[in-house]
């Protein structure tokens, strides 16, 4: 199996290209990193980590130029590196390099090393094996530090002490639970230690830096590993303390609820079998995140958390800001969703009416289909009874769904009355008294009250007018 990997990855032309032009300049050159990693486990990848013993740059610009037509380099001649497409590979080149760090910045000291420096400088064992692309070597496999064990025992370890790797640069805590989540690999002891130890050092790290980490979890098959990873670790309570606060169960008078944490968790696993849609993956994320400040217990109930959802909805905002996430359509998604996502659901507990139902298709929008399997992994009672009663309500709310959206062309629906029309008809200018009449009419509508053709909305609204003794204009 691994012989022919290695024999299938020596056949490919663009390989084959960087292997003839080592060889003709007489210049060292490795395949090295995930490539390399993802053919052992045997995952598809076009990107090739190449280490030259020399400069890289240089290399890569010759390698350039033998390509001819319909290949783009790109030079970081600050990093040393090189990018190189071609077709549907990408290549990059670094030369082979020992750093040195500042303890107060993760950006290293870079100076021209050996084979040796630059496996050591490797964040884990696993991405630490190389594959020799030189003529009397060709296709042998360098694995300096077990890596290949380590893939077989599915283990996280690093090639040095894990404490120095991540002192020296702290988003490797946030790659190694990734790559963890990614692989259904677990941490070394080591590992786990040394991240619990040195999660403070995450400070260091840029934002943006770190929810490029976050984003790449939560795109795994099964993201709560990595939450749980950081909350064992410290790291979630420094980057996002809202979803640990979520943790744990009060019990009073013999009743308790759920853990909020470890729900959110389970209702993000439980969305990913349908959906790679990372924001609907993050709504997931989110949709309980303002628990915590609406909880209380009432006598006879029991535990509540009344508004949650539109306390949490006006929490993306500010999350996402934080966070570094876009402040665009994407996080208008996540507030809609966070936001509604109680709404069918309490739709199963009622008889449903064509109101509520067009109420809700209105409000939802484009997002209804990502909205209901949003409520679907919500559903995480124990209770597998409960569950299929659940999801089949939910299934009964989805056909009502589809019946008042055929019947009544709702998708994009608009009232026909808009603050414009109101502003024009009425003595008023304050924005509260125009939305509030705006409101009445869109929720007459909805309910079938008065038809949405302008007249009759209008004449509706004179009368609500009339009673809040707001005066029309002289026409």
């Amino acid at each position: 199996m691994q012989s022919l990997a290695i024999e299938d990855v020596l056949r490919i032309p663009i390989v084959r290209k960087v292997a003839d032009l080592a060889e003709k300049l007489n210049i060292e050159v490795y395949i090295v990193g995930g490539f390399v990693r993802d053919i052992f486990l045997e995952q598809e990848s076009k990107d090739l980590d190449i280490v030259v013993l020399g400069k890289g740059i240089e290399f890569a610009q010759a390698l350039s130029n033998t390509l001819g037509e319909g290949v783009r380099t790109a030079y970081f001649k600050n990093f040393g590196t090189a990018q190189v497409k071609y077709e549907d590979w990408i290549l990059e080149f670094v030369g082979a390099r020992k750093e040195s760090y500042n303890r107060d910045s993760r950006n290293p000291v870079v100076e021209d090393g050996t084979l040796d420096d630059d496996q050591k400088r490797r964040d884990f064992t696993i991405n630490a094996m190389y594959i020799s692309l030189n003529k009397d070597t060709l296709g042998e496999v360098i694995d300096p530090f077990g890596g290949m064990e380590h893939m077989k025992q599915k283990l996280i370890q690093t090639p040095l002490d894990p404490k120095v790797t991540f002192d020296d640069d702290p988003l490797r805590m946030l790659r190694a639970i990734r790559f963890a989540a990614r692989f259904g690999f677990r941490l070394s002891d080591e590992v786990m230690q040394a991240i619990t130890d040195y999660s403070g050092r995450i400070k260091i790290i840029s934002a943006e830096r770190i929810i490029e980490e976050i984003n790449g979890m939560i795109t795994a098959d099964k993201p709560s590993l990595a939450f749980k990873l950081m909350e064992m670790t410290g790291l979630l309570k420094i980057i996002f303390p809202e979803l640990v606060r979520l943790k744990g169960v009060e019990v009073r008078n013999g009743q308790g609820h759920k853990d909020n944490f470890y729900h959110t968790l389970q209702v993000l696993d439980n969305i990913c079998p349908n959906t790679d849609n990372l924001w609907l993956r993050w709504s997931a994320i989110m949709h309980d995140i303002a628990k915590p400040p609406t909880k209380r217990f009432e006598e006879g109930h029991g535990w509540t958390f009344h508004g949650h959802e539109d306390l949490g909805s006006r929490w993306v905002k500010k999350i996402f800001r934080r966070l570094r996430l876009p402040l665009d359509e994407k996080m208008k998604y996540v507030e809609t969703l966070v936001r509604l996502h109680l709404r069918p659901i309490a739709l199963t507990k009622e008889t449903v009416t064509d109101s509520a139902v067009r109420r809700l298709i209105v409000d939802a929008g484009d997002y209804l289909d990502d909205l209901l399997i949003l409520c679907r992994a919500d559903i995480t009672s124990k209770n597998e009874v409960k569950v299929k009663r659940f999801l089949a309500n939910l299934d009964t709310v989805a056909d009502k769904v589809a019946d008042v959206i055929e019947r009544d062309n709702l998708r994009n629906w608009q009232p026909v009355v808009n603050g414009t029309h109101i502003m024009e008809r009425y003595q008023i200018k304050n924005p509260r008294e125009i939305g509030m009449l705006k409101d009445a009419a869109r929720s007459a509508i909805l309910d079938g009250e008065v038809p949405n053709v302008l007249d009759s909305a209008l004449l509706f609204l004179d009368k609500l007018a009339a009673n809040e003794n707001i005066k029309r204009k002289i026409d």
